[in-house]
């Protein structure tokens, strides 16, 4: 069963038995049942929705599907086309959408698709909605339009062009500084739409573009997450190129991987870290990540006298504390900036702007850059557990055992130490708790993992 339901949107592997895979049915169930559900809840009745895709090769089938079902509800449709997520989620306020549909399965292999919505915003639906929305899917209460009503269907192709222009008009993006720099990188987009958007942006920031794997085919010439032991290929062509940096996003391009002059990873959890430290300097405010991210965002948000806090993981999670602590930055650990001066969205172009801005205004080359943070390791391990073991009650004695550390319960147990963390978070959909860890070493990082390991079956 490669199905997964979940409040963000639905997502599993193409072919197959209907409600087991991502079949034209399940496309066709889940579109009406957003479709529907907007609405239930719009007090107008001409609605928009504005869909877009990344580049994988079920992405046009996909698409069809929920453009025709849209309209087949009486909603209007504006399609992207070959877009990206951030571009989508720009794109609905842009146009005075009603919401979206993001065609994507992100960092998923090619086997995979998903549907992921989005409000009138361009935001991800709140997991309250998410979750009527998935009720409705299951009681399969559509009312389709007659003839006369159908909805209409047109396609833009400036989306990217509006995109840009958003991210060079913002302060704290320095074109002339960038410009000046007259930086080369190398860019692999895993032959998604990363390839068809970014270059773009360089070219307007006077940056020489190396392209590896930038056709967008769908044809992913690696596993698409953008991890070091994926990344040998760009690596390699740095160092040949004599490169200033490398540039590795996702499919759907709201992951963002750096690579120095050296052709060594600069760290996924680095990314949020330096272009935080660059705006942190030109303003104090907040900063947010996610409980699995790195203490590295606590650090430099620390020596600008600004405040960090840590969300539940989940990028709704993100941009929910984003708000209420009106930060200047946030994202995930994974790569994924969220500029709200742009929108509430991870962003990888955005990121790179931004990051290209910080880089020309330091002087200093990407690895010189890297080495003025602190350096963390992190771990990940798992406990699978038998069935019956009530998983809650034995986070609860973890807790517990730990009750004189710093402890958050805000998504599963994590506790602070002084030198390094772990946290907890069980599985919703079987018996195992995954564990995060980090420290000063890979070798620390790993041990405490273990030790949490040993801890919890001491208390089974």
């Amino acid at each position: 069963m490669s199905l997964i339901k979940s409040i963000s949107g639905i997502r599993g592997t193409i072919g197959g038995k209907v409600n087991d895979n991502l079949t034209p049915l399940d496309v066709v169930k889940f579109a009406s049942a957003f479709g529907t559900w907007l609405q239930n809840n719009k007090n107008k009745k001409d609605l928009t929705l504005v869909i877009g895709r990344d580049a994988r090769i079920s992405g046009q089938m996909v698409s069809s599907l929920v453009a025709s079902t849209l309209q087949g509800l009486g909603i209007n449709v504006v399609d992207l086309g070959l877009s990206t997520t951030p571009t989508v989620e720009i794109m609905v306020p842009e146009l005075k959408a009603d919401g979206g549909i993001i065609l994507t399965a992100s960092h998923n292999p090619k086997q995979w698709n998903a549907l992921k919505l989005l409000n009138e915003k361009g935001e991800f639906i709140s997991g309250e909605n998410g979750a009527e929305v998935l009720a409705l899917a299951e009681n399969e209460d559509f009312d389709y339009a007659e003839v006369d009503d159908l909805g209409k269907y047109e396609t833009r192709d400036d989306a990217f062009d509006i995109h840009i222009k958003q991210i060079l008009d913002l302060s704290a993006v320095d074109v002339e500084a960038i410009k000046a720099k007259k930086f080369k990188v190398v860019l692999d987009a895993v032959n998604s739409t990363g390839g068809i958007s970014i270059p773009p942006l360089l070219e307007k920031l006077g940056v020489e573009v190396v392209k590896l794997y930038c056709e967008p085919n769908g044809q992913f010439p690696h596993n698409p997450e953008p991890l070091k032991e994926h990344l040998g290929d760009i690596c390699e062509l740095v160092i040949k190129e004599k490169a200033d940096m490398g540039i590795v996003v996702d499919p759907d391009v709201d992951r963002l991987a750096l690579i120095d002059e050296k052709g060594e990873m600069f760290g996924e959890e680095y990314t949020l870290v330096a272009v935080a430290d660059y705006l942190l300097k030109l303003k104090k405010g907040a900063a947010i990540s996610n409980l699995s991210s790195s203490r590295a965002l606590r650090d430099v948000a620390k020596t600008h006298n600004s405040e960090y806090f840590a969300s539940a993981v989940g990028e709704v999670n993100v941009v929910t504390l984003m708000k209420e602590k009106s930060a200047i930055i946030g994202g995930e650990g994974n790569g994924g900036i969220i500029y709200p001066e742009l929108h509430y969205g991870r962003d990888s172009l955005v990121g790179i702007a931004l990051f290209l801005t910080h880089l020309a205004k330091e002087n200093k080359t990407v690895s010189e850059l890297r080495a003025t943070y602190p350096s963390y390791f992190m771990g990940k391990k798992k406990i699978e557990l038998t069935p019956e073991i009530d998983v809650d009650a034995l986070l609860i004695k973890v807790q517990d055992e730990f009750k004189n550390e710093d402890i958050s319960t805000v998504d599963g147990v994590k506790i602070d130490f002084a030198e390094n963390w772990v946290h907890l978070r069980k599985s919703n959909t079987e018996p195992i708790i995954r564990i995060y860890t980090e420290a000063f070493s890979q070798e620390e990082a790993d041990k405490l993992g273990d030790d949490m390991i040993a801890k919890i079956r001491s208390l089974i």
